[in-house]
């Protein structure tokens, strides 16, 4: 397995982690009082735009050739920690 290859594989099993990490987020939100649900749901439809701009990079870096994919990668990495942040902030505000 080639860097590219390994390093799609590493965001692929990061996005799902988010995926599993939201998901559960929104089990909590859907058991919450009223108001707070609204600013849940709020939170997790960001959260989900997040998600969907990372598959959308990381979509990205898979049609990319084997040289132009390293030029991707700063943008992906900023990608990633913003969603990262952004996760983990909420499941913070979650409790």
């Amino acid at each position: 397995m080639g860097m590219k290859e390994a390093y799609e594989q590493k965001l692929q099993s990061q996005l799902d982690e988010w995926k599993a990490e939201i998901d559960k987020l929104k089990a909590k939100a859907d058991g919450a009082e009223a108001d707070a649900q609204l600013r849940y749901y709020k939170e997790i439809e960001e959260l989900r735009t997040m998600q969907d701009d990372a598959n959308q990079k990381l979509d990205e870096l898979k049609e990319a050739g084997d040289d132009a994919w390293e030029d991707l990668k700063a943008g992906i990495d900023s990608a990633w920690d913003s969603l990262s942040l952004a996760v983990k902030t909420a499941a913070s505000r979650f409790k």
